[in-house]
């Protein structure tokens, strides 16, 4: 450094004095006050002048704040106005009526504040998501509910109440708002406690809201008993918590307690809709029903989720599902179906084919496990209740429910048990990928073998255990069935069937060997035109897979024996199965309704409707039992 270097002549607030007085016009200065209006003006006026030339040793002053670029930040988009605010945040009820998934709470609470019997301790409790906190200060509000034309507690909101403002904003003095998960100790429960002896400032109650009320130490949990049994008039607590069940009970015996429900998917999928058309954007029906079913009955998740598929349309084009599926890194749901029952077919290498295309496609193995264990799921459902239960688009409701039909009940819960099972192993093991191909291969196997009171039948009658599906194909080698060494060198052919003498034999036999997508497509799709043994001519619908007579040719020659010819060009068919089962049903639902004795009903009840119609088992006749003969003295 030379001698002559400036920063040595004096101390560093003495240097350059004249370059100090200037000022960047887009700035200002260190106590935030504004530049001064005239010299705003002056620069105005003059024409821009270069920047002086930086001296000797020192930096050139930097220029890039002078004038903000294009794209930097709100500086450049003054007139988009405000930050955006998010859709969970923007379109937070404001009104108990808002609140989607929860009228019994709201009906309940309309009835009390109605009649005036209103609780002094309230305690809501929920998953994530669901409303809460904003419950908690809906509540505080309609406590402190006060209008020009209402001066009473009131589940009447409206958007012009005094403290309404202040509260939905978490500002109002009368309104405490304490996070418990971040206060645990005494220390604010003990701040609560002397607050609560005084009277509230502007608002009619005190309102005490503690959210996550579970995270609260015993202490402060015991601090708080003796207020919570005996509180004053003037105050009301309104607790929030996801553990319910970590809240003491002496504790939830002094609140009024309010679960508050996951909102049913339909239910989220309406409300989902009506924001994207608000918020001018549109989605499809498919898209919202996979963020509802991320959402796991969350109202925020699911906002949350729109949000950020909103984002993935233009203005004015429409959100498609495969990228709404892309975002949320899910397989395609009738890919998953397809792999179900390949492998409840045990169908291994078909299965296993399957689930590499998926995994090539970006298919997470742990959601693929979640997937199959949902469509058993389904599937066990749909058994009991009929596919309206499983709560899935029609046709894939439709698949699931012929699947469950021909699976016994006791093998659908052998197989969720493995399912659950596999779950775990897939998200401890190395390479999940290959975890599920283990899983695969074991379910497959599995899903014929007989349950142990069928077991134990066979062993007692001496009959051969089915079960234990070998790989059908080139690969085809099987999985050991428990026999002895020297047996299991002996390959068993399974026996040909005998050939189907009708069309009607033809689909049973499908339905028999669990080929349910088969089944359904030849039920859907098919006019027979002509057949014989080994030899079937149809009219194909529109819609019919491209594949279906190569496929139906492959499975029965797997099944007879023999080579199958399947024609599909032919014209003129008969009805499908289904269309012949649409018409039985609306021939019979014809005959009871020309019944006189339904008629006669139908005019006696005005407005009534017949419903489903179902075929009653004939009462069985009970033997007559002879009266003891008496004996004649």
């Amino acid at each position: 450094m030379s001698d002559a270097d400036p920063s040595l002549d004096g101390p560093p607030w003495e240097e350059d004095a004249p370059e100090a007085e200037e000022r960047d016009p887009n700035t200002e200065d260190m106590f935030g006050a504004p530049e001064p209006t005239g010299m705003r003006e002056a620069e105005a006026a003059s024409a821009p002048v270069a920047p002086p030339e930086p001296k000797a040793g020192k930096p050139a002053p930097k220029t890039a704040r002078s004038a903000p670029a294009a794209d930097d930040g709100p500086a450049a988009h003054a007139d988009d106005g405000e930050a955006y605010t998010v859709l969970a945040r923007k379109y937070r009820p404001r009104t108990f009526g808002d609140l989607i998934g929860q009228e019994a709470m709201v009906r309940t609470l309309t009835n009390a504040f109605a009649t005036g019997r209103i609780a002094h301790a309230f305690m809501l409790t929920g998953v994530r998501g669901v409303g809460k906190t904003t419950t908690a200060r809906l509540l505080a509000r309609a406590l402190n509910n006060q209008t020009d034309s209402i001066d009473r507690p009131s589940l009447e909101l409206t958007a012009h109440g005094r403290h309404d403002a202040a509260i939905m904003a978490g500002q109002h003095m009368d309104v405490v708002e304490m996070d418990a998960a971040s206060h645990t100790g005494i220390d604010g429960i003990r701040d609560i406690i002397e607050s609560v002896r005084y009277a509230p400032v502007e608002a009619r109650y005190k309102v005490y809201v503690l959210d996550e009320v579970h995270m609260l130490s015993n202490q402060a949990f015991n601090a708080l008993l003796k207020t919570l049994e005996e509180p004053p008039p003037h105050a009301k607590f309104i607790f929030a918590t996801t553990e319910i069940r970590k809240v003491p009970v002496t504790i939830l015996s002094r609140c009024q307690r309010f679960d508050l429900r996951r909102v049913e998917p339909e239910i989220l999928v309406e409300h989902l809709a009506r924001i994207a058309d608000r918020e001018g954007m549109k989605i499809e029906q498919d898209a919202l029903a996979l963020i509802a079913r991320a959402a796991e009955g969350s109202v925020r998740d699911g906002l949350s989720l729109l949000d950020q598929a909103l984002v993935q349309g233009e203005k004015g084009e429409t959100v498609p599902t495969t990228v709404v599926r892309d975002m949320l890194g899910l397989a395609d749901r009738s890919q998953t179906i397809a792999l179900f029952e390949a492998i409840m077919a045990g169908r291994t290498p078909e299965a296993l084919e399957l689930f590499r295309t998926l995994y090539g496609y970006g298919a997470d193995p742990v959601q693929v496990t979640n997937d199959l264990l949902e469509h058993c799921h389904a599937a066990s459902v749909a058994k009991m209740l009929g596919p309206q239960a499983t709560r899935l688009p029609n046709d894939q409701a439709q698949k699931l429910t012929a699947l469950g039909a021909v699976i016994s009940a006791g093998t659908l819960a052998r197989v969720w048990q493995m399912l659950l099972k596999a779950l775990d192993e897939v998200r401890r093991a190395p390479n999940p990928a290959d975890a599920v191909e283990m899983a695969i291969v074991r379910l497959a196997y599995a899903a014929d073998l007989p349950g142990p009171e069928e077991a134990l039948k066979a062993l007692r009658d001496g009959e051969p255990m089915g079960g234990g599906s070998a790989p059908r194909g080139p690969s085809g080698g099987g999985g050991g069935s428990g026999a002895p060494a020297h047996r299991a060198a002996r390959p068993i052919q399974a026996p040909a069937l005998p050939d189907p003498q009708s069309f009607e034999a033809v689909v049973a036999l499908i339905g028999e060997k669990r080929e349910v997508g088969l089944q359904m497509d030849v039920q859907s799709y098919v006019r027979p035109v002509a057949f014989k043994p080994g030899a079937i001519t149809y009219e194909s619908i529109e819609g019919a897979p491209i594949y279906l007579a190569r496929r139906l040719s492959s499975r029965l020659k797997e099944w007879t024996g023999r080579t199958w010819l399947i024609a599909a060009n032919g014209q003129g068919g008969g009805e499908t199965m289904i269309e012949i089962d649409r018409r039985k049903r609306a021939e019979e639902r014809a005959q009871i309704e020309a019944d006189p004795f339904v008629v006669a009903v139908l005019e006696a009840f005005p407005g009534a409707k017949i419903g489903e119609i179902k075929t009653v088992a004939p009462a069985v006749e009970l033997p007559v039992i002879p009266d003891e003969a008496v004996d004649e003295d």
